[in-house]
């Protein structure tokens, strides 16, 4: 639906006329963002680009971030110049959170040097407040999150490092050909948090937090109680190195425990190229489960939450290790594609070192060596998948370099949607055709906050069946997604009950609430009203 709805956007590396100098960012970028920009009720889509690097670029105007405000339809149109959202840095990722609950939603920019941060001043257009917020971030920054570590009702924000990029280090591949530099050739970098001080400024505790111990290649970031004590905690993908589990020990400090909650890690005590992660509870037993895309050769990995903070590799079992071997999987999301209540998975490939050219390759000359096609598994409803690709249509049967993947009801007609990021291609968006089920989308909202009630946990009972989910917003790989919360409901009409345990602690439990439609709960008020 890319070029019906006027998204007109391609990634450019910013390689320059001689063709790529193989700049390691350039195998990484780029991710991208589904957000209401302007609060009229529909996602917006920010689409994160690269940077000219080449000497013969001197002259040529800077490549920009894109912003495309939806209209009916859905029709996109670029509001980028507009909305003063059009960052020139060389862009990796990108995490959405309302910092100063003003019932807006503001934008964090990862870069390749300096991070920015952006404030939505409430009338369509951003403000860059990088400098005055007390940010101070010049590494290679890649997924970021917003989450309120300290319950404080301010959001506070997690940053991913990736290497110590050096450009000078060059690779080759075993033909003598020029090739993109692994991550094994550079030391690995502190992820940071900053605090949010609530008065529009951030203070950098990485090192008190405990965070700034290790430093290690961070890719991916997810927040959540994985040890379920009603704090949230950080997971953090790193590349070739074992995954860290930070847990929040609940007075501002952070503890790693991956290794001993079995998700640093694989089943065979191997560390992996970790990148985009998924959370979602695929097996039905109301807690959260974690899987983690990888590098040709080897497995994708899915822990499965056990209970107690304790996680296990089950990644054969579900029948998720062998269809991933032969790709590079980077974006990933839990999606219930069909709305019959179990979620199914969503993965983008695309390699970050040449092979065979896949049949279909539609991307320029120079990523034929690189493409890969995309893969979607049906869940059983008990955890087992099934390789749903060759059915799938259009986003499973082109072969591109797949690295971001959003996720949202872009169109508002109760399906989840999906954003799907190419480095060095276009950026596509796929509308949900499938026949399915009947559905429920919820927002929990704070209204004292004036703000989604980002760590929320969702429970709906319908007949015999729960079903959980959480509000969240930072998942996948360098992408930001829809905070509403999407239940597939299958057949039933109405929801027997909806319970929220919103992030204090307290509780709202409301009963009877009909099917197919898309609803707002308000902290404390036990009620429910249509959107």
């Amino acid at each position: 639906m890319t070029e019906s709805v006027g998204l007109a956007f391609v990634h450019d590396v910013g390689s320059g006329p001689q063709g790529s100098d193989y700049y390691m960012p350039e195998s990484m970028a780029a991710g991208g963002a589904l957000f209401d920009m302007d609060q009229d009720g529909d996602l917006d889509i920010y689409l994160i680009n690269g940077a000219r690097t080449h000497s013969d670029d001197e002259g040529l105007p800077p490549l920009r971030n894109r912003l495309y405000r939806q209209d009916a339809g859905p029709r996109f149109v670029d509001a980028t110049d507009s909305s003063g959202l059009g960052d020139a840095g060389y862009g990796m990722g990108v995490a959405i959170g309302d910092i100063d609950n003003d019932g807006d939603e503001d934008v964090y920019v990862t870069n390749v040097g300096n991070d920015a941060l952006y404030r939505n001043n409430g009338d369509a257009t951003f403000t860059n407040i990088t400098a005055a917020a007390g940010i101070q971030e010049d590494q290679w920054g890649a997924s970021a999150a917003f989450f309120d570590y300290d319950r404080d009702d301010y959001l506070d924000l997690f940053v991913t490092h990736y290497v110590a990029l050096d450009p000078s280090v060059k690779a080759f591949d075993n033909a003598g050909r020029r090739e993109y530099p692994g991550p094994h050739l550079f030391h690995g970098t502190t992820s940071a948090l900053y605090r949010n001080n609530g008065d529009g400024t951030f203070a950098d505790v990485s090192q008190g937090a405990g965070i700034a111990s290790a430093a290690l290649r961070g890719l991916g970031v997810v927040c959540g109680d994985f040890d379920e004590d009603g704090w949230p905690d950080v997971f953090v993908a790193n590349d070739g190195q074992p995954n860290q589990m930070w847990i929040n020990r609940h007075d501002g400090t952070f503890e790693d425990r991956g290794m001993a909650m079995g998700v640093a890690v694989n089943l065979f005590g191997q560390a992996e190229a970790n990148m985009g992660i998924a959370v979602g509870d695929v097996d039905g037993d109301l807690d959260m489960d974690l899987f983690i895309t990888h590098l040709t050769g080897e497995q994708n990995t899915l822990y499965v939450n056990l209970g107690g903070g304790l996680f296990e590799d089950r990644s054969v079992v579900a029948g998720l290790a062998a269809p991933s071997i032969p790709f590079t999987g980077f974006g990933t999301a839990f999606i219930d594609y069909d709305d019959d209540g179990d979620l199914d998975l969503l993965a983008v490939n695309g390699r970050v070192r040449r092979g065979l050219v896949h049949p279909g390759a539609a991307v320029p000359a120079h990523w034929q060596g690189y493409a890969e096609p995309n893969q979607l598994f049906e869940n059983d409803g008990g955890g087992r998948f099934t390789d749903a690709s060759s059915g799938a249509g259009p986003i499973c049967g082109r072969a591109e370099v797949g690295r971001g993947l959003a996720v949202g009801d872009v169109d508002n007609d109760g399906d989840q949607d999906v954003l799907i990021t190419n480095g060095g291609g276009p950026a596509r968006l796929f509308l949900n055709e499938y026949e399915r089920g009947n559905w429920l989308t919820v927002r929990a909202m704070d209204s004292r906050l004036r703000r989604t009630a980002i760590g929320a946990v969702l429970d709906v009972w319908i007949g015999d069946r729960r079903l959980r989910r959480e509000v969240r917003v930072a998942y996948s790989y360098l992408c930001s997604n829809d905070p509403r919360v999407h239940f597939g409901l299958g057949s039933a009409i109405r929801v027997d009950r909806l319970a929220i345990r919103w992030p204090d602690g307290t509780t709202d439990s409301i009963s009877d609430v009909p099917a197919n439609q898309r609803i707002s709960v308000a902290k404390g008020s036990g009620q429910w009203r249509p959107e």
